[in-house]
């Protein structure tokens, strides 16, 4: 996965939850989640700024000690903005590091760890988001094709996005339990 893929996710993100972004009440509990919707798209940007920074930041051992906040009064819509323009950063960073450059995340993790990382907090929290709000949305399947060979080698087949999100315990697939606990795998062998 690549920058690319990390602007393709977010474009479905703001195109999907923009209509949502005026009028609506984001204070409403995301699907699933104990968050709200605010706070499930201020999360968002956060983990891509997160990623933008290892990356950029070649850290090593540990994540860099800063953080994003998203001012309390921010609208919807500018919350979406500000996830935009995170995924903008990512993509910017993914786009000019080597494909050999490595930093932090829970392991060494290569480039195309980290955009399939934004991408897995995009679309699986997209859906969060959706399904809080009213919208009827699912991921697209070729960037739940490219999630989930990065980050779920293991997955079982079936339409991708309903396999990513039984991977991430957000969906039942037919004969298998719903998880529970659950991780991805981003880091890549020495």
């Amino acid at each position: 996965m690549d920058g690319g893929d990390v602007g393709r996710a977010v474009g479905w993100m703001t195109r999907t939850l923009g209509p949502y972004a005026v009028g609506d009440d984001w204070a409403v509990p995301a699907r699933g989640l104990e968050w709200s919707c605010r706070e499930t798209a201020a999360h968002v940007a956060h983990d891509l700024v997160a990623y933008a920074g290892q990356l950029a930041g070649r850290a090593d051992g540990s994540y860099l000690p800063y953080d994003l906040v998203v001012g309390e009064g921010a609208t919807p819509t500018e919350v979406l903005r500000v996830v935009a323009a995170a995924g903008g950063m990512l993509r910017a960073v993914l786009d000019t590091a080597p494909a050999d450059a490595r930093a932090w995340h829970w392991g060494p993790c290569d480039p195309g760890g980290f955009a399939a990382m934004g991408c897995a907090e995009v679309l699986l929290h997209t859906w969060d988001l959706a399904g809080g709000l009213g919208a009827d949305w699912s991921p697209p399947p070729d960037l739940c094709e490219g999630v989930l060979a990065r980050l779920f080698p293991d997955a079982p087949a079936g339409d991708p996005a309903a396999v990513l999100l039984w991977c991430a315990g957000r969906g039942e697939l037919p004969g298998r339990p719903r998880r529970t606990t659950w991780s991805w795998r981003a880091a890549v062998p020495d």
